[in-house]
């Protein structure tokens, strides 16, 4: 269990946005809930397409994030390391996966399922709900930073056509 890793994980604050603010006996208790998985290179982590009840946050290791194109062809979006989380948008929506997360140097991570994150609500409400606002923020952070860029390439793209008018 993470708990086992407790101060690894709280030695990830800093590099870890859904842990900011939490206190080592809260990371502890957390850990309580999340179970830790070793994996080596090439292992699959997500499948992009998969129904989707867990996230994982990377204590160690990397991972290297596709996503397939029209053609079928994986697509790079992200290469990540330890603190990232991978996941949480399934977890909370049940949605199929987006992307397909393989590891590329041997990884070390921990999983929360949407199961354990609402035994949690139910028996430790503080802490769910700490963990529940840290998810949001961070979501409308990627969904912000997102938007940005599709906003930029679509200026970009119109300052193109104008230019070839």
């Amino acid at each position: 269990m993470a708990r086992d890793f407790a101060d690894d994980l709280h030695r990830l604050i800093g590099r870890v946005t859904i842990l900011e603010d939490f206190t080592l006996s809260e990371v502890t208790a957390l850990g309580d809930y999340m179970p830790v998985f070793e994996a080596d290179s090439g292992a699959r982590l997500i499948n992009e397409g998969d129904a989707g009840d867990f996230m994982i946050i990377l204590l160690g290791g990397t991972v290297d994030v596709t996503r397939c194109d029209r053609a079928g062809q994986p697509s790079r979006i992200a290469v990540v390391q330890q603190g990232y989380t991978l996941g949480e948008m399934s977890m909370i929506d049940g949605e199929p996966r987006f992307s397909s997360c393989t590891v590329l140097e041997p990884a070390r991570f921990a999983v929360l399922t949407r199961e354990s994150l609402t035994e949690m609500i139910h028996r430790q409400s503080g802490l769910g709900a700490k963990i529940l606002v840290k998810l949001v923020h961070m979501l409308a952070q990627r969904l912000r930073n997102t938007s940005m860029k599709l906003v930029s390439e679509t200026e970009a793209r119109r300052a193109a056509e104008r230019a070839g008018s």
